[in-house]
């Protein structure tokens, strides 16, 4: 079969909103831990807490607004309008000061304990905030969109790129700021408004860029039918692939989250790496090389051919994380695990866009985040916080404590992983005998 050719429009819009995008979910999924660690010493639990508080926000929304662009036939309006509240709202995280808090909330020098608690909080309900605009614009919409644009002969190649995305984030974020001092609120404040301007003036030129898709039938005028419609017994039972799929993501992520809350924070105080994203450049560089060709993969093999060297490479790069300290065995191990990482989330990706029914692509984007952020998010950061609680601690310079992650993040990603597989093969059973 012949490949369908996009537009230099439509990958344009895919690259820079997808980047965009990704770029405010690292704010969301990394920064803001360094963050509230960095700024109020936050403990490995309510790392924790504020990750699962925004997973669940993340999957209400989706399944909301994916029901709702179904059903008024839009995309492209949650798209641009959600990046501009998004934007907004990662501005008012440069509010979040305890100077500023102490000010307006406390009066005596003897509440700074309980400022910075507030602070914590503060940042765990603009985290909320942030996550309902980002799932709106990004989870919901813009994946629904992407759903529309693509078809059986280039969604991988497609998904390959957007699943580099995650990672090149992380470059652009912790590379584009690495001059800047973590341990001064100064630089917060700056790296707030930059992205937060950034993410605005994108969804301003969304309107301009994003070609609508028509996805509106009679079959999506009930709105509330449509947002329990991927729950309902017949359609599972009518789309078996699919919910194996789901279930299989949400074990990998399971596995994900288990060390990414706190991947830059074990590199900086375990492994004292301060020039880290000299070497975590170099890895998420190549690892979204190898995705952006890796993906074309499943569109010639197909998934289950494409999807078992992605694992292996994840679980190799967890076992050089466990055992290497050095510089150089840390880099190629962190290589190795991001090309896993990157890869495997894109076949996933690619499968679950290449089952998602037709016209209905909003209504199932709820689905997909319940097995990519909501499960995940409140099931892998707990596990990780219940590794490190017993973890090693230092005293900071103003008498509070902060943990010290250590390398038994990965071996617990390990196993979440062996779990991931050993679900991929009944769903390898079940497509085997659909083909």
């Amino acid at each position: 079969m012949e490949r369908t050719r996009k537009s230099a429009k439509f990958y344009l819009a895919l690259v820079i909103f997808a980047l965009v995008g990704q770029v405010a979910w690292t704010v969301e999924n990394m920064y803001l831990n360094v963050f509230i660690y960095k700024m109020f010493h936050a403990s490995a639990q309510q790392i924790s807490l504020m990750v699962s508080a925004s997973a669940v926000t993340a999957t209400v929304t989706t399944i909301l607004i994916g029901a709702l662009s179904d059903k008024i036939g839009k995309r492209k309006v949650f798209i641009c309008g959600g990046y501009i509240a998004w934007g907004i709202s990662i501005l008012g995280f440069a509010l979040v000061r305890e100077d500023l808090v102490h000010r307006t909330f406390f009066s005596a020098v003897s509440y700074n304990a309980a400022a910075i608690s507030l602070c914590i909080t503060l940042t765990i309900v603009l985290d909320c905030m942030m996550t309902f605009f980002g799932s709106a614009a990004n989870d919901a919409a813009f994946n629904a969109w992407l759903t529309d644009s693509t078809d059986e002969t280039n969604r991988g190649a497609i998904e390959g790129i957007n699943s580099m995305m995650p990672l090149v984030s992380i470059l652009v974020v912790f590379g584009g700021f690495m001059g800047l001092n973590q341990d001064l609120q100064e630089s917060w404040t700056i790296i707030f408004t930059v992205i937060g301007a950034v993410v605005v003036s994108l969804g301003i030129a969304g309107f301009f860029l994003i070609k609508e898709t028509a996805v509106r039938t009679e079959e999506n005028a009930n709105y509330f039918a449509n947002i329990f419609y991927g729950f309902r017994p017949s359609v599972i039972r009518s789309n078996v692939p699919l919910y194996g799929t789901l279930v299989a993501l949400a074990l990998y992520n399971i596995s994900i989250q288990i060390f990414m809350p706190y991947l830059i924070l074990y590199y900086t105080e375990s492994l004292g790496m301060d020039n880290y994203v000299l070497i975590f450049a170099p890895a998420i560089l190549l690892a979204a090389i190898f995705t952006g060709f890796y993906g074309k993969m499943f569109d010639r093999k197909g998934f289950q051919t494409a999807i078992i060297p992605t694992l292996t490479l994840l679980a190799l790069g967890y076992v050089g994380l466990y055992f290497f300290r050095g510089t150089v065995l840390v880099f190629l191990s962190s290589l190795v695990m991001m090309c896993g990482f990157l890869s495997t989330g894109a076949m996933l990706g690619a499968q679950i866009r290449a089952y998602t029914p037709e016209k209905k692509a909003g209504m199932f984007q709820g689905l997909r985040i319940v097995g990519q952020v909501l499960i995940p998010g409140v099931v892998g950061p707990a596990i990780g916080a219940a590794i490190l609680s017993n973890a090693d601690t230092i005293v900071n310079s103003d008498g509070t404590t902060s943990f010290i992650p250590n390398e038994n993040i990965f071996l617990g990603a390990l196993v979440a992983l062996i779990v991931t597989f050993l679900a991929l093969i009944p769903l390898f059973k079940l497509l085997k005998k659909e083909k």
